[in-house]
């Protein structure tokens, strides 16, 4: 596999994939995951896992890690730009209209893992 980033929310996915790729973890919301991932997408990285994978609704989980390309390009990849950008506004429209729950700790961990897991699969 080609080299990544991984940019992401989750303290599992950091702690378990730093070993091998370059982590950017964010301190904050998916959103914010999003906004980072944009910023990459902008300087020519491109997208290489889903920023929606999942069935997970985005405002039921507080988590996000999205793998893109190590490598740049000079220009845009539009497909990407796309993806992202409707990440961003699915997330809005979920979270205006249902907000993020109040999980406990131990569902939280559980989101955690199934974000995790669902990047470990995509990476190997």
């Amino acid at each position: 596999m080609e080299e990544v980033i991984i940019i992401t929310n989750n303290p599992m996915s950091r702690d378990k994939l730093s070993n091998k790729h370059k982590v950017d973890f964010i301190e904050g919301a998916a959103m914010e995951v999003y906004t980072k991932v944009r910023d990459y997408i902008h300087k020519g990285h491109k997208l290489l896992t889903h920023p929606l994978m999942s069935s997970i609704k985005p405002n039921e989980t507080p988590y996000r890690t999205i793998v893109i390309s190590k490598d740049n390009d000079s220009t845009v990849d539009i497909k990407s730009l796309g993806y992202i950008e409707e990440a961003v506004h699915t997330t809005e429209k979920f979270l205006k209209n249902y907000g993020l729950p109040n999980w406990s700790k131990q569902v939280l961990e559980d989101f955690q893992l199934i974000d995790y897991d669902l990047i470990y699969h995509a990476l190997t």
